[in-house]
């Protein structure tokens, strides 16, 4: 382990960390200063919207490009030198397994370079961990949905890095059901902005089923398999029907979607007495979800937390947040560290 680190627990004590994030397909890179975000820079691929999804070998490929110039961008915009660096944190998984390989081994690089510290974190502890960076902060417990392309999970939160997961989707996330069936639509890549934007001006004319999963855990494959077939079938009567209905249909589909998180999200409460309660990740970005997750705080006495709009998607920011607290308590990694695209809280 590199020597220069600082000792923990002193109040006096001032720390700074570069956190790096390459789970997928957006290059970070955040500058924190004893607690505070001073910088978070992303970079957005958009070599993946000719293809309706994202390239893993793209991606990895995008990520050697990028993270040297958006590193020294955050850098610069946070007035921070390298060698006024404590520490280095980069996202071990869950991710893809290329992209997760370029920030990991830039960050390892680094680190030696230095010698200074590195500090591993769980993407998904990243987004929950989001809420913690502006007033007003959660008091614990606290209760997490946590919604993307990727992953949609509830989580309960006792303490800082004591978390436990609720429930998790069975098959596809809430992001990848709006991404697949905007797809349906004839709708660009990322499907679930345009879906969002669509809705806002359609009624919630057509019903779609709502799966029967136990517990507190999510499905979201049937949803898409049902709306495939709907169309079909209405196509067959119309060929012209979705672009007729086409802001009708997001409507509906989006108030499907945002029903079952929140159906779940209010048993997951319920059941485990919590009032202070938030949503994080890319799809807690949209509108109807955060629209009736307020109205919620109202029927139901919740305090609801929703972190600032650049901290919900994949993000430095709330990287570094997570490795604020962890070099706190001391906690780092060796350099046989290795990613894990698998990696669960």
């Amino acid at each position: 382990m590199p020597g220069r680190i600082k000792k923990m627990g002193d109040p006096t004590n001032s720390f700074t960390i570069l956190a790096i994030e390459s789970s997928c397909d957006d290059t970070s890179a955040a500058i924190i200063k004893n607690g505070q975000i001073l910088s978070n820079l992303i970079a957005t691929q958009t070599v993946h919207e000719a293809y309706g999804g994202v390239v893993p070998e793209l991606a990895s490929r995008q990520h050697h490009q990028q993270i040297v110039p958006v590193v020294d961008q955050a850098l610069e915009s946070a007035g921070v030198t390298l060698r006024e660096l404590d520490a280095i944190a980069f996202t071990q998984g869950p991710g893809l397994l290329g992209s997760l390989l370029v920030g990991c081994s830039f960050a390892k690089a680094l680190a030696l370079s230095l010698d200074i510290p590195l500090i591993a974190i769980n993407h998904m502890e990243a987004h929950v961990l989001a809420h913690f960076v502006d007033e007003p902060r959660p008091q614990f417990p606290f209760m997490c949905l946590t919604v993307s392309g990727g992953h949609t999970q509830i989580v309960r939160m006792n303490g800082i890095h004591r978390l436990q997961v609720l429930g998790s989707t069975r098959d596809d996330a809430a992001g990848e059901a709006f991404d697949k069936i905007g797809k349906y639509l004839g709708l660009p890549y990322p499907a679930g902005p345009h879906v969002d934007k669509l809705a806002k001006e359609g009624n919630p004319l057509f019903s779609f089923p709502k799966p029967q999963v136990p517990g507190h855990d999510f499905s979201f494959s049937g949803l898409k398999t049902s709306v495939l077939y709907f169309l079909k079938d209405r196509i067959k009567k119309d060929p012209d029907f979705i672009s007729k209905n086409l802001k009708d249909i997001c409507a509906s589909v989006q108030k499907t979607i945002v029903s079952i998180l929140l159906d779940k999200l209010e048993q997951a409460a319920g059941r485990e007495k919590i009032t202070q309660v938030g949503i994080a990740g890319g799809v807690s970005a949209n509108s109807e979800l955060r629209r009736r997750f307020r109205e919620s705080s109202e029927s139901l006495g919740w305090d609801v937390f929703i972190p600032a709009f650049q901290y919900c998607t994949d993000n430095a920011g709330m990287i570094a947040m997570a490795a604020h607290y962890k070099f706190e308590q001391g906690v780092f990694v060796e350099h046989d560290v290795v990613p894990e695209p698998r990696l669960k809280i």
